[in-house]
């Protein structure tokens, strides 16, 4: 019989289980399985956003969106417009219930549990076609899947259970390969784009006002030069934030800390040419930022988490 036998919604840049269903079957396939779920969930920044992985009698579909991923077990003749349409209404319930702030900064395991709801909801219907006929549309499904189909993944690339890695590389439709020298940090959130954008407009008042105190030095209005100093170290800092924000480097998370000690030295010694709220907004940006930078983490190997 062909069945949906279980899913799971698995954070993609450290394996994080956020929900699952619960596995009624607890046969030595089902359990052989669950190790391939764990394993995959470790290698999900690597592959492709739609993949499959043939594992005997039993299938593992999954597809990945803003840095989630949506995974199910299925039986080996399970449809695959069926599988993946399931993935998809699982994606998109999930998008709407939950914002990526929550995702992004969840840090215990299966912390979306309440979800389970809807997956299990969603299961029985997919595994009575009869009830599926009258609910949804599969054709753009069945287009897509032919214009786009779910890359195989292969026992080979997926590597050993006992913690090999195995050392491939995906190059399909877009998925780049991944490099140690050069880690991809996870997608930008809202949030992260309003740091950035605030981070600029900082760095160009003090770029602003660095100018305005050289102007009144070269006038002779006693400007002090260490003021001038001040205001372009205080663009430099910003600016550096903006960097680490966007790029990857070693000691990421130190660097931003001292980078936003910085920050607040320069505003301290501009104590005198700056209103409190002025330097409250200075302060705050640069502790907003380098939360941020905290929060955006590099996409590299997974903790071993139990999925």
């Amino acid at each position: 019989m062909s069945m949906i036998l279980s899913a799971s919604v698995i954070r993609v840049r450290d394996g994080l289980p956020l929900s699952a269903s619960t596995d009624y079957e607890q046969g030595t396939g089902m359990q052989e399985c669950r190790k391939y779920f764990k394993m995959l969930s470790k290698k999900l920044a690597q592959l492709p956003d739609r993949c499959t992985l043939k594992t005997g009698h039993y299938n593992i579909n999954f597809i990945s969106s803003l840095g989630v991923s949506y995974m199910m077990l299925c039986t080996e003749n399970y449809p695959n417009v069926l599988a993946f349409s399931f993935l998809d209404e699982l994606q998109k319930e999930f998008i709407t219930t939950y914002n990526m702030m929550k995702t992004n900064t969840a840090v215990r395991p299966y912390c979306f549990i309440e979800f389970d709801n809807f997956i299990q909801r969603t299961k029985q219907r997919y595994n009575n076609p009869r009830s599926l006929s009258t609910k949804i549309s599969l054709s753009d499904m069945q287009t897509e899947i032919k214009l786009r189909p779910p890359y195989q993944i292969s026992m080979c690339e997926l590597g050993s259970a006992n913690g090999v890695t195995s050392a491939f590389s995906v190059d399909y439709k877009g998925a780049g390969k991944i490099s140690s020298a050069h880690q991809r940090l996870e997608p930008a959130t809202l949030s992260g784009i309003v740091a950035f954008i605030l981070s600029l407009l900082c760095g160009a008042l003090n770029l602003i006002r660095g100018f305005h105190a050289i102007e009144s030095l070269l006038q002779s209005d006693g400007e002090d030069f260490n003021y001038i100093v001040a205001f372009f170290l205080g663009t430099a800092a910003c600016l550096y934030q903006c960097y680490l924000l966007v790029y990857y480097t070693g000691w990421r998370n130190v660097k931003s800390f001292l980078t936003f000690g910085l920050i607040c030295l320069c505003n301290m010694y501009l104590y005198e040419l700056r209103n409190l709220w002025q330097l409250f907004f200075h302060v705050t940006v640069g502790a907003f930022v380098t939360l941020q930078i905290w929060l955006r983490q590099a996409q590299g190997k997974a903790p071993d988490y139990d999925v």
